[in-house]
């Protein structure tokens, strides 16, 4: 069953329906569904589909001339191997030339790029000339984004200035992961998101059926499990030396947040520290955060953004014994259930920051940016944070949004209203205009609904997060 990329496969068939030479760039993560969009869209269609391999130039260029048979003869078994890349996109400008409309697909385009470094320029060529007055639907799809974004996109790239349309598949939103399981609760959907980034490969490998404590027991905390090898296998997928972004994702995991902190706890230098922490931050692993005002590099924390490479590495290396044993079952209360409370908090601060950018409705002012804030109260003299704030300005006016988001098995009361408007009494200038809001998962105490009454402050609850209109 296909879900949630309705407006990129929206987007995609028109310029189909358009004619002319299409030049379609599709990159993100792996296992964000790029394949998946693709799939559902060359349905019905004629399609050369080519994957390229993670292999040399003559491996890319059998498995193209295969791709370029099955087109031709889908029902022969062999395929004669072109001589060259130049023969076989010969042949697909020959196809192009003679068919109304057909799709020329190139999924992982970084490895047909890397093995064969003409192959750019060839298909700026290509693109230029032999495709121009053709009806061509190309599409390069690639899981490297920081190789699709600097080779395929910035203007050093030989096909900048080709592409006729580019997308970014990202994570589902909290909303859209749960399209996957209408049937439960928002905490319950909340938790899967929570655990798995809304990455939908990762949604439909844990499986949830009975509970979600069953379907981690058997999904994840299995050492035969697909998802308990996964950050391994992405890491060897994805970089040379896995063993030290692994230490840099653990010390990260444990609590160290600033560069010193990490590079420290795994034993190497800042600046070599850095450099894996680019890596990372390019698979969008880990994020360079800063507080959203008063922004310097001595405020800097780094955090795993991948909910999922969160999830496994706060749960899994600390009970590794227990799985590889099999005994899982037996201390997932005490290890893991017991946790999860605390382990979604910051998941939690996600939806909420989620729900204000993508579906909120009658907000006070158009948000222009949003983050978080940490810093040193002037007054108090103690160290404070506020998990939302939103910026706007109006009428030369600056306004802020601050945000409470809690995550606790209690109703949140007055005294959460006080500490945030404290808080925000720190980074509020005299002319700003403050507004707001608290979420809760639990519920708010009959007094904090008065204080909503009297307009004081807006109120979210978890179900109203999951029971809104998407636009």
């Amino acid at each position: 069953m296909f879900l949630c990329r309705e407006k990129e496969l929206k987007k995609m068939n028109v310029r189909y329906q358009n004619k002319g030479l299409e030049c379609i760039i599709i990159y993100g993560r792996r296992r964000v569904g790029k394949t998946a969009l693709i799939n559902e869209f060359v349905k019905n269609k004629p399609t050369i589909y080519f994957p390229a391999l993670d292999t040399n130039a003559r491996g890319n260029l059998s498995a193209l001339s295969c791709a370029i048979h099955n087109y031709q003869h889908p029902h022969s078994q062999e395929a004669p191997v072109y001589n060259t890349f130049d023969a076989a996109f010969d042949e697909i400008t020959q196809i192009a030339k003679n068919s109304d409309r057909v799709v020329f697909v190139i999924d992982e385009y970084p490895y047909l790029a890397k093995a064969d470094n003409a192959v750019p320029s060839k298909l700026q060529h290509l693109l230029d000339h032999d495709w121009a007055e053709t009806n061509l639907y190309l599409i390069l799809c690639g899981s490297s984004m920081s190789f699709m974004e600097d080779h395929v996109l910035s203007q050093k790239s030989p096909l900048f200035g080709r592409r006729t349309a580019q997308f970014k598949i990202k994570p589902l939103t909290y909303l859209e992961s749960a399209r996957f399981h209408p049937e439960l609760s928002p905490e319950e959907n909340a938790l899967i998101y929570g655990i798995t980034g809304g990455i939908p490969h990762y949604i439909r490998k844990l499986d949830v059926r009975t509970s979600i404590k069953d379907a981690l027991l058997e999904n994840l905390f299995d050492s035969s499990s697909y998802l308990f090898e996964e950050p391994a296998n992405l890491l060897k997928q994805e970089l040379r030396e896995p063993a030290v972004y692994n230490a840099v994702i653990t010390a990260n995991a444990n609590g160290s947040a600033r560069l010193n902190e990490i590079s420290s706890k795994v034993g190497i230098d800042n600046a070599v520290c850095s450099k894996y922490l680019r890596g990372l931050s390019e698979l969008e692993i880990i994020r360079k955060t800063e507080p959203v005002v008063d922004k310097t590099k001595k405020k800097t924390l780094y955090r795993i953004t991948d909910n999922f490479f969160r999830f496994w590495y706060r749960f899994v290396p600390n009970n590794m014994m227990a799985v590889n044993s099999g005994r899982m079952e037996e201390i997932y209360d005490k290890t893991v259930e017991r946790y999860l409370p605390e382990y979604m908090g910051p998941v939690f601060e996600e939806i909420c920051t989620q729900y204000l950018v993508h579906y909120a409705k009658n907000l006070p002012f158009y948000i222009t940016e949003i983050g978080e804030w940490w810093g040193t109260h002037p007054i108090r003299k103690k160290e404070a944070q506020l998990d939302i704030v939103a910026l706007g300005t109006e009428d030369n006016e600056r306004n802020l949004l601050i945000g409470s988001c809690k995550y606790r098995n209690e109703k949140i009361g007055c005294e959460e209203l006080d500490l945030i408007r404290d808080y925000a009494s720190a980074i509020a200038k005299a002319r700003d205009k403050c507004y707001f809001k608290i979420f809760s998962k639990s519920g708010f105490t009959d007094a904090l609904y008065e204080k909503e009454k009297a307009g004081d402050v807006s109120l979210v609850s978890i179900e109203e997060l999951y029971n809104v209109r998407t636009r």
